[in-house]
């Protein structure tokens, strides 16, 4: 058997191995060429599984570490008899811890508490629902938009976009990217998106860079129609736009979902699939080892501090989204280079909170959000 996988995917190696020839290529180098005799692919988003790529290829199976999957035609693979696989929820921790990340820091920029303020998710699958836990947690009124869960569940649970648009201060977008259809997601964010909106929000953008129309972006920006921006995807990466960029508050280089965790999620999914499918039997594989920081113990002090500041404190311990800013605007070129190189990110079960005069409140908020909390006398 022969396995093409992208060479930026990490804890993999070694795991196939024993079944077969193993060739690790970036992205980019994945060519029909290689996956001629390939049996099967491991991917990311960067490249595009498409008749192009796959046509005279032997290629059975393709799973993406990712739970984006709009790089794979899946239409194609379904008449060529190729399966496939992505790797739903693998990063939505990761994806929830820079959100809350980005929220503290907005509110702290702003001067506002999120206790006061309410939230429009757009999109509650796996890293939707995640968020909202997190902001309910931290004291925010919460509205839910997502039209499929609403027609399969009913409407108790969900608002109407313009709902959103009538009354969330802040509005984060977590919807796949569909180009068409009655669910279509491309340039949600439109011109008339931000001229409909009655609150001047903050807008979070997570999801996918075409969700989201730089042009308008750019324009509500400048004219006032939102009161902040944070952008982690971007149309047409990695060659981002430098207007939007120069005008948003926080701007990554599509690293929200980027911990060891999700990562290490995305890879085991990827190769338990890829067992079941060939009968490879290694269908609970898991990676021996994944890397730590240096740092895993968080000493809290909360004399004369409200929650907020203490859970504020804790979560930017674990993960601070300006460093990412100020890495991406100091070098907007190496937007590849920064996903591919990117540091040790660990979410927060590997973290310990070593409390002192901190609110019991505090401390419950921070075990809800997945903190371990030492035991303190104090």
């Amino acid at each position: 058997m022969k396995f093409i996988i992208d060479n930026k995917i990490p804890y993999i190696k070694g795991a196939l191995e024993p079944f077969g020839e193993v060739v690790y290529l970036p992205g980019a180098q994945t060519t029909p060429e290689v996956v001629k005799d390939a049996d099967a692919i491991i991917t990311r988003t960067r490249t595009s599984c498409n008749e192009a790529l796959l046509a005279e290829s032997a290629v059975k199976f393709i799973a993406t570490a990712t739970i984006g999957y709009d790089h794979i035609d899946t239409a194609y693979c379904q008449q060529a008899g190729i399966e496939w696989t992505n790797a739903p929820g693998c990063n939505s921790r990761s994806v929830e811890q820079y959100l809350t990340s980005a929220l503290l820091i907005m509110a702290e920029k702003q001067s506002f508490q999120l206790r006061d303020k309410t939230i429009g998710i757009v999109g509650v699958g796996q890293v939707g629902s995640k968020v909202a836990c997190a902001c309910k947690l931290l004291g925010m009124q919460v509205l839910l938009n997502d039209p499929p869960r609403e027609r399969a569940e009913g409407s108790d649970e969900f608002v109407s976009l313009q709902e959103i648009k009538a009354k969330a201060d802040i509005i984060t977008l977590h919807v796949p990217l569909a180009m068409q259809g009655e669910d279509a997601t491309f340039h949600l964010a439109d011109t008339l998106f931000f001229n409909e909106l009655e609150r001047t929000p903050i807008v979070i953008n997570t999801c996918r860079g075409e969700v989201m129309d730089t042009f308008a972006a750019e324009t509500a920006i400048q004219r006032g129609s939102i009161s902040g921006l944070v952008v982690d995807c971007w149309e047409r990466e990695p060659n981002i736009d430098q207007n939007l960029l120069a005008l948003v508050d926080l701007a990554t280089p599509h690293i929200a979902g980027y911990s060891k965790d999700g990562k290490a999620n995305g890879t085991s999914m990827s190769i338990q699939a890829i067992s079941r499918f060939f009968q490879l039997g290694i269908d609970n594989w898991q990676p021996a080892k994944v890397d730590l920081p240096e740092q895993t113990i968080i000493e809290l002090d909360g004399l004369n501090r409200t929650d907020e500041e203490i859970i504020r404190e804790a979560v930017l311990f674990t993960y601070d989204v300006r460093n990412d800013d100020a890495a991406l605007r100091q070098s907007p070129e190496q937007f590849e280079q920064l996903r591919g190189d990117y540091p040790v990110r660990r979410e927060y079960p590997v973290f310990t909170v070593k409390p002192k005069d901190v609110s019991p409140n505090a401390l419950d908020i921070l075990a809800q959000l997945g903190f371990q909390i030492e035991k303190s006398n104090n």
